[in-house]
């Protein structure tokens, strides 16, 4: 089903930064060593040189005719009822427009996402869904603290947050398990992808991804908790692990089958259109087995 797995660990930091909560990248495929698994980690200090290096993957890999899957760590979608709110469209991938119209993300990492967060908060009913930011960049619209909203009509999970031990709101900007702001910066990205290489690149579950040479879809490491613990002390950090762990264990579930079964998940159609879906939860299990890496 596909030759080579990308997988991203996100960042929304707003400036250049490398290590420990920056940007890791990691390969698995056909020409690995050991059998599944594509050299170590890369890490990238800003989100504009991470995505030059995915805009050069996706071109190396239509040019020797391979597909390639790319999950990226951060929500994908939000939940029920939210993308026709704010842009009266049904369907992630109507947010997806809005986001990158309004999102503003340069070289540096300098960005508007608490301001665009803001004013999405101030178009919508109550105060929120979206919370958290620097004190600074506090306004009347945008609370610090989640149980200072009120009065929204929005989920603070998505149904499958369920599967997901762990996974944070997407509502939330700030703070340790910030994946809203992650979400917010990520998303216009791969937008970004998505637009450039029209008709070749294809976003799971939104999209029908049939021969689609390039799929996007949304990953979450911590399904794989476990196996990332194991190895993690032979990696430089536990961004470098995961990614690793998880670029390996969706390779070998393309060679063993279970790939198919991580795409057509038991859920209803307009869910995952809507809301999205994490590629390989209820597949894995907690914690996930432990690949060899």
């Amino acid at each position: 089903m596909f030759d080579r797995i990308v997988i991203v660990d996100w960042s929304a930091s707003s400036v250049p930064k490398w290590g420990a909560d920056s940007i890791w990248t990691a390969e698995a495929g056909p020409a690995a060593r050991p059998p599944v698994f594509c050299g170590t980690p890369v890490n990238f200090g800003t989100r504009d040189l991470a995505c030059r290096d995915l805009h050069r993957r996706i071109t190396a890999a239509l040019a020797r005719g391979e597909r390639l899957l790319i999950g990226a760590d951060f929500p994908f979608g939000y939940p029920a009822g939210f993308a026709r709110a704010l842009t009266g469209r049904d369907g992630a991938l109507a947010v997806w427009d809005h986001l990158s119209a309004v999102i503003r993300d340069d070289a540096h990492n300098r960005n508007n996402r608490f301001a665009v967060a803001s004013a999405i908060n101030a178009a919508l009913p109550g105060i929120g869904p979206f919370w958290g930011c620097p004190a600074a960049q506090q306004t009347p619209d945008l609370p610090q603290k989640g149980s200072l909203r009120s009065g929204h009509p929005f989920a603070d999970f998505r149904q499958v947050e369920a599967q997901a031990k762990g996974a944070q709101s997407c509502w939330k900007l700030f703070t340790t398990g910030s994946v809203g702001s992650q979400a917010l910066m990520g998303i216009p990205r791969m937008a970004a992808l998505r637009a450039e290489f029209a008709g070749k690149v294809a976003v799971w579950p939104f999209e029908d991804i049939g021969d689609a040479p390039v799929v996007l879809a949304e990953v979450f490491p911590s399904l794989l908790s476990v196996a990332v613990k194991a190895v993690q002390a032979r990696f430089i950090c536990k961004d470098a692990a995961q990614v690793a762990v998880l670029a390996q264990a969706l390779y070998a579930a393309v060679l063993d089958g279970g790939m198919a079964q991580m795409l057509a998940p038991d859920v209803d159609p307009s869910v995952l259109r809507e809301e999205g879906w994490i590629l390989g939860a209820g597949y894995f299990g907690p914690g996930g087995e432990s690949p060899k890496v």
